[in-house]
């Protein structure tokens, strides 16, 4: 195999299959990022077995081979180069010479063979958004889903069709986030899948979110394989139902309010200087007529501040992570954002009219 690619167009394909790769795995191959180069394609491909990213790098071709180099050796050898063309030749013992103006690594690889295909996708059943819509229902939930490996099924983020649209969700015990999308997608077909959240989360960072170009995403009963521009991305499903979360919205509510967004995130980003660590104190909400007064106290200090609201309903005091609030109001774009509420046991909800998105958060126990 010889390639030669600019500095800038390798690193992109390095730093886009990376992200699947493993720092640590039993099978060392997994620790490579496979070359396939054939005759008109250099493709690079990254792997854990629960992810698998394909990409393409344009670059001249002078002998299509195979190759696996170790990943993190690689990255760290073409970020030191110069900005200027790289080559990368290999032999038949599988030693790769990379070289870049008067510089020039020998490092062993394996072969490629021993790398495993990405997994084949049937393609009838499938969604198409556009990039900026995609990565926006991505980044618009993803915080709502948990780290803990023994709620497995939290850790991912479940895409379902309703009615046409199609709805994202995450929750993780504490509050949910929920997004609703407009979609293309194959008349007749129901997709109702758990994604992990990790592989979404990747996703989001090496799509380049334009709402001219679309990413369409195909879905079998294990996989779901995500296209766009010259990349493939593999990602193995969560099995399992998902949470009722249609059980736990209600339209119900004994005090609504509106809010300006800017000002409640400023109040809200000044509260979290009071928390930090096992520090965590709720900001508590005491409505009375159109003020609104939230405090907070711990250990660091206490803040007390008024906002102006519209209010529609009973007086209301009541106790929310702070945190858990303002990634929900981050998320929105909306000026005037309504919160709705029943009592101080009860979850709030933050959405639209349309009900485009809606946040639940449970509330925490104050004195």
């Amino acid at each position: 195999m010889k390639i030669i690619c600019s500095k800038s167009n390798l690193l992109q394909g390095i730093n886009m299959v990376l992200r699947a790769v493993p720092a640590h795995s039993s099978l060392n191959v997994l620790e490579c990022i496979l070359f396939d180069v054939s005759e008109d394609t250099i493709t690079l491909t990254g792997s854990n077995m629960e992810l698998g990213i394909e990409t393409k790098v344009v670059g001249d071709i002078l002998e299509p081979g195979r190759i696996a180099l170790n990943a993190k050796f690689l990255s760290d050898i073409v970020r030191k180069l110069a900005d200027n063309n790289i080559t990368i030749e290999t032999d038949e013992y599988h030693h790769a010479s990379i070289s870049c103006e008067k510089a020039k690594f020998d490092i062993p690889g394996r072969s490629g063979d021993d790398f495993p295909e990405l997994p084949s996708v049937d393609k009838n059943v499938f969604i198409t958004l556009n990039q900026f819509s995609f990565r926006s229902m991505i980044n618009e939930t993803i915080f709502s889903t948990s780290d803990i490996e023994e709620n497995k099924l939290m850790t991912g983020e479940s895409i379902k069709m309703i009615n046409g649209k199609v709805r994202i969700t995450s929750l993780d015990g504490h509050r949910i986030a929920m997004r609703y999308y407009d979609i293309k997608a194959n008349e007749g077909e129901a997709i109702d899948i758990i994604v992990p959240g990790k592989a979404l989360a990747d996703l989001a960072r090496i799509v380049q979110g334009d709402s001219y170009s679309e990413i369409t995403m195909y879905v079998t009963q294990y996989h779901a394989l995500f296209e766009f521009d010259q990349t493939r991305v593999v990602a193995r499903l969560l099995e399992g139902k998902y949470y009722p979360v249609d059980q736990m919205i209600t339209d119900d509510y004994d005090t609504k309010i509106e809010v300006n967004k800017a000002d409640f995130i400023s109040c809200l980003d000044r509260s979290i200087l009071l928390t930090s660590g096992s520090d965590s104190k709720p900001i508590v909400f005491n409505l009375v007529g159109n003020n609104m007064e939230l405090t907070i106290q711990s250990d660091s200090g206490s803040m007390r501040e008024n906002i102006e609201v519209v209010k529609e309903g009973k007086d209301f005091r009541a106790g929310f992570n702070p945190k858990f609030l303002l990634d929900a109001f981050r998320a929105i774009d909306d000026e005037t954002i309504s919160i709705y509420f029943i009592n101080d046991k009860t979850p709030c909800s933050i959405k639209n009219d349309n009900k485009d998105y809606i946040y639940i958060i449970l509330p925490v126990t104050i004195s």
